[in-house]
Parts: C-alpha cells; structure tokens; sequence
C-alpha cells in the first residue's frame, strides 16, 4: 500500500478518491456501471461513473461527522469497457425505438421493435445476474458492496443478493421519482421500474421508504398507499409541514422511525434541488440540500441502524463544466462516510 497524504494534492491513481486501497484490502467495493440504455428524457448517466472518478481527488477528506475518514478502506472496481460498448449499442437502437414509440404510440412501437426491446432486455438482464453474482461473492468476504450508475435501474442485481443474505432489511429511497412502474415503455427493468422489481423479487424487504419524491403517476400512488411494505414521504408534503413550522430533524426521526435495523441506501441525484444536477436525465423541481440527505443519512446511523449496500444513480455530466460530477462526488462521499460509520460502530470501534 502506497502512502496516502488526506492534506495533500489528490492523486488520479485509478481508485475513487484516489484513495490508496486495492479490493483485497477494501471493506467497502464500488461496482460502477456505465448503463442508461433505458433513459428516455436525457441519456449521458451511463457517464456518470467516469466522471465521479474523476471528479473524486478533487475532494479534501476531513467529515465532521466520522472521525478520520480519510481511513476509510474504499475501493472502486475499474469501469468495464465492454459494457459501456454493450450500453452504447442498446442506447442507439432504444432511441430509434422511442422516437417512434413518442410519435406513433406504445402498441405501434410495440409490434415495429419487438426484437429491439428484446436485446436491450436481454442484455440488462445478463448486467443483473452479472452484477448479483459479483455481489454475492463480495458479501460472502464480509464486503460491503455499493453500485454507481449509471441510470437507476443498475442496482437490481445487488439488493437481489442482499435479499438471499439477510433474513430481513429496508431500502431508504431518496428519490424525485416513485420507481414504481411496471416495465416501463416495455423495458422489464426501466430506470422508472426499480422499485417495482425491488418489491417483486426481494421477499425479505419488510419495508421500502421513499423520500422526496414529487414526480409521480396516479397508479404509483395508490401503489404505495395500497402496499403495507412502502411509505412515501412526498416532496410537497415535507415542504407543507415545514411551511407549518415542523422541522427537518422531527421528520428525519419518523422516516428512521419506518426502517427495520438493516438498511439499503438508494440514492437518486435527482432527488436533489436540480441546480445541484441539472444534466440528471430527469430533474425535477424542489428537492434536498445535499447537506439534509447527509442529515438524513447519520441520524441514521445514530439510529443504530446498519447499512449493508448502497448506491447512487442518475449522475449525468454536462457538456461543459464538471458540476455534476463534481456534486456527484460529494453525494458519494457522503454515503460512503454513513456507511464507514455504521461500520465502526457494529464492529464496536
């Protein structure tokens, strides 16, 4: 192991942060995923992962809310060319696709491009059983194991294999969008149907909790108020109980409230102000300050709650500039230090 300087200049040695670690030595594995073949408004998230990387030895590494976090034994595993090949095929085909489906309608674009779609689906289905595999083996050496999009669909394969590792957990959404769609445009693992595969494939999930979403159909909603295994806590509610003087701490404290002790973190960049992502495929209007998802995520860990996985999705970066990944980075690092957090603490340190 090289030496590591947290005061000095960050160095580009391949490894996020450019922190010194090698997978071996890691407690904690990023699996990036350069994938929006799904993406129907704005594509570029499959960028998202490179762009981070990039980004990440720009950071300084002291958290106020873990102490050394520059010790953090972290590590990103390199980003696959095959699959940004893979992703670049399925992306020029689901284009074509789309136009004609938004001119001509789903049932006409349906009969036209049924091959298409089912490439792209068959592709993203090798990506889950790929990525759940990876997984497993990871859990299997004590690892946690985290996902970067990439679109918000790539994290499928790894709460897949969390779910056949613990008996019981929670997913922590923070999200503009429900999720909660029904292969969306015919794609079976849409970036807008996560969720819903979430809810339908991992049986041990007790609950799904989902924060900040204000971009939403009729049929998600009544999804969520029909379904004892989701709570939603919508963007516009949060607000109006604000506007009345509740605080932002008082509601922190009923959303841990809903979490059984082990929680997976699903983080949309999205479900940011959009200044702070305005090249994210889908932004919305409202949102968080990064700094009240990182509330959110160490009244978390003070909750005694464990994190096992995380991920974050939907960074896209701009044609000029590095806003995006620059924010991107941060929001990482804010997971990863949550994460490092409950760590030390259920190993007592």
């Amino acid at each position: 192991m090289s030496e590591f300087d947290p005061n000095g200049v960050g160095i580009a040695n391949g490894n996020i942060f450019g922190f010194p670690y090698t997978e071996s030595e890691s407690d904690m594995i990023i699996v990036p995923i350069p994938w929006d073949a799904t993406a129907s408004y704005g594509k570029g998230t499959s960028k998202g992962p490179e762009a981070i990387l990039e980004a990440s030895t720009q950071l300084d590494f002291y958290h106020p809310d873990l102490e050394r976090a520059y010790d953090t034994k972290v590590y990103m595993s390199p980003i696959s060319q095959e699959w940004k090949e893979i992703n670049s095929h399925c992306c020029e085909q689901g284009m074509e696709y789309i136009s004609y489906l938004e001119t001509h309608g789903e049932e006409k674009a349906l009969l036209k491009y049924q091959t298409v779609l089912d490439e792209i689906n068959a592709a993203h289905e090798a990506l889950r059983a790929n990525l759940k595999e990876r997984c497993l083996d990871l859990l299997s050496q004590g690892k946690i194991p985290a996902v970067l999009g990439g679109e918000h669909s790539t994290p499928l394969g790894l709460i897949e294999a969390l779910n056949e590792t613990y008996e019981d957990f929670g997913v922590l959404q923070i999200d503009a969008h429900a999720d909660l769609r029904d292969a969306y445009e015919g794609f079976t693992q849409s970036h807008a149907s996560i969720m819903f595969n979430v809810l339908k494939h991992a049986k041990n999930l007790s609950k799904l909790v989902q924060v900040g979403i204000r971009d939403v159909s009729e049929r998600e909603v009544h999804l969520s108020r029909d379904n004892d295994r989701v709570q939603t806590y919508y963007d516009w509610s949060l607000k109006n109980e604000q506007y009345a003087g509740k605080t932002w701490a008082s509601q922190v404290d009923e959303i841990i409230a809903q979490l059984p002790q082990n929680v997976y973190v699903s983080f949309d960049i999205d479900g940011l102000k959009p200044e702070l992502c305005p090249n994210t495929g889908t932004p919305v209007a409202g949102g968080f300050e990064l700094q009240e998802v990182s509330y959110l995520l160490f009244a978390l860990v003070e909750s005694g709650r464990n994190i096992i996985g995380f991920d974050l999705n939907e960074v896209a970066p701009g044609p000029e500039g590095d806003w995006d990944a620059n924010v991107g980075a941060r929001a990482l690092w804010q997971l990863v230090c949550a994460c490092e957090k409950s760590r030390r603490n259920h190993l007592g340190k």
